[in-house]
């Protein structure tokens, strides 16, 4: 979904309210952590004007990975120690 809101030119707080979502809700689509009813499915597919199994399918852009970048692990060396 992201690639296809980029692609409109919108912004997540742009998409969230043409869905009548909330950011934090869409940033949890955008990002994998939600399960979406059909219903929301559909309305999104609909706001896109594409069928909902669009988005369904892998993004063709880098630019629109899934979510944000997973942090680096700190170096085992490199942790403080508890007193």
């Amino acid at each position: 979904m992201a690639e296809l809101r980029a692609k409109a030119g919108l912004t997540q707080e742009q998409q969230a309210e043409r869905l009548g979502f909330t950011l934090k809700y869409l940033q949890r689509i955008e990002g994998g952590g939600e399960n979406l009813t059909v219903r929301s499915l559909v309305k999104i597919a609909s706001a896109f004007g594409v069928p909902a199994s669009e988005l369904f399918r892998k993004p063709r852009t880098k630019q629109a990975g899934p979510g944000r970048p997973k942090l680096k692990s700190v170096a085992a060396g490199t942790r403080r120690k508890s007193r």
